[in-house]
Order: structure tokens, then sequence, then C-alpha cells
């Protein structure tokens, strides 16, 4: 472990209900650390918003973390939700079938139907895969409003690395690639992550039409992106349609009741 997150954790989890203000001298104490080392521990938190220093010269728990748990929360709700979904996509395509979210550059994986094929120990929940070669990532990339796309794409830190042959690290392919994947409304990733795997992928929106995750299924039957591409495609958007309304999304598309008081005026 890094000593010093270690330390700047504990501090954190000192806060309770029970004690939700703290002195720098009760937390050197409580931790039994020096003051000095405290106080450069709580200014970088405070910097970071997960500590904030009130009226009293005591700290509390900053609004990050209330945005933190927040995103937990919405996590939660959206597995919950999506789950009987994903094992019923699982089933109708005999694959595997995953639920993820974006987290930063990348996607998360919050919940999983592994199929029986893939003969892995463990499951994909709680591993993260990049954005841009994954079939989950690219439905999710090619839905951000244009400043998080450009912000993306721009970012330093992001290198279109190659997993695989197949990887697409050109970027003005992988932007065409996206904008396909926009006007179909699902991704693939044919073996751009893993040899011998391929993925279709839908994107999953909330109430206020913002992207905020993906579903996909996932095999070793290279059909997948072939002769079964239409039949699966259309059961993994079908299946993020459903999780978005159920996620409160409303299509962008005219009512019934609206378009019969058109036809009628």
């Amino acid at each position: 472990m890094i000593a010093s997150v270690a330390k700047a954790l504990d501090i954190l989890l000192l806060f309770s209900p029970a004690e939700p203000r703290l002195t720098l001298t009760a937390i050197a104490q409580r931790l039994e650390m020096p003051k000095s080392t405290a106080h450069h521990l709580v200014k970088t938190l405070a910097r970071y918003g997960f500590i904030e220093k009130l009226d009293d010269d005591s700290y509390g728990i900053g609004k990050a973390i209330i945005g933190l748990t927040q995103s937990a929360v919405v996590n939660v709700e959206l597995r919950d939700r999506a789950a009987p979904l994903l094992r019923e996509l699982a089933d109708s395509c005999n694959e595997s079938a995953y639920l993820t979210v974006r987290d930063g550059n990348r996607v998360l994986y919050i919940y999983a139907i592994e199929s029986p094929q893939r003969l892995l120990a463990r499951s994909a929940v709680g591993d993260h895969a990049p954005l841009y070669c994954t079939s989950v990532g690219k439905s999710i990339l090619a839905h951000l409003p244009p400043d998080e796309a450009y912000s993306f794409f721009h970012d330093p830190d992001v290198r279109l690395e190659a997993f695989t042959s197949h990887t697409l690290t050109n970027l003005e392919q992988l932007e065409q690639d996206l904008l396909a994947t926009r006007a179909r409304g699902y991704s693939v990733d044919n073996q751009e992550h893993e040899e011998q795997t391929f993925c279709l992928g839908a994107p999953i929106f909330n109430s206020q039409r913002t992207v905020i995750g993906a579903c996909s299924i996932s095999g070793r039957d290279p059909q997948i992106v072939a002769s079964r591409l239409p039949a699966l495609s259309t059961n993994v958007v079908r299946t993020a349609q459903e999780i978005s309304r159920r996620m409160g999304y409303v299509p962008d598309r005219m009512s019934s009741v609206r378009q019969n008081f058109i036809g009628r005026a």
C-alpha cells in the first residue's frame, strides 16, 4: 500500500454521523501522527473537496464525497433495474452479457452474466476497460456531448494503445467508427480488445437524455459480427432501450397523441 494514501483515507474514515466535525488536533491524536503531517494531509484532501474547513476551525466531509455517493447510488440503481433484462439478453443470445458505466476514460463493469463458454474462474464485475476499443466503451463515447468527446480526444493521457492487431489506433478511423456507431444505434468490437472475442454494445441514457452506460453481449463466435449480427444487434439495442426507459429516459420523438392531433388539424 501507499502509506500517504492510506493515512488520507484513515482521516476520511474518522468522520461519522456521531462526529461530523473534527479539529486538526483531534485528527492528529486519533491517528497518532504528528500535527504537521495531519495538516498536510487535510490540506490536500481539502484541495480536492473531500474535506472542508468549517467556521469554528474544525473540519467536516466535503462536497466531493457527496458527489461520489450520488454516483454510487446511481450505479446501484442502474444495476438493479438492468439485471433482469441482462439475464434475458444472455439467455436469448446464449452469450455473456455485460453492464457498464463510464469511469473517466474507461468503462467499469458493474454487472455481468458470464456464459459457461467463457471458461473464466471469476466475473468481470469490478474490471475496467478502455472506452475506445470495447463495444460498451464505443457506445458511450459515440454519444457523449460534443465538449466531453472533444476533451477525450484531446486528453494527453489518452493513448490509443493496440491491444490486438484489430485495435483502431488511428484517430480518424476511430472517429469514423464512432459516427457509424451513433448512426446505427449499436457498436461493434471485432477482436479490438481481446483476440477471438466479438462484442456488440448499445448505449443507456437517463432522464436527462445523457448517456450513463452501456450494455453488451460478448462471445467467441465470429458469427456474432457476421451472420448473427442483425438478430443479436436488435436484441442488444432493445435491451439498452428498455434499461434507459427504466432509468427515466424518454425518446426524442413525437408522441402518437401529438401526431394524431396534427393529422386532424
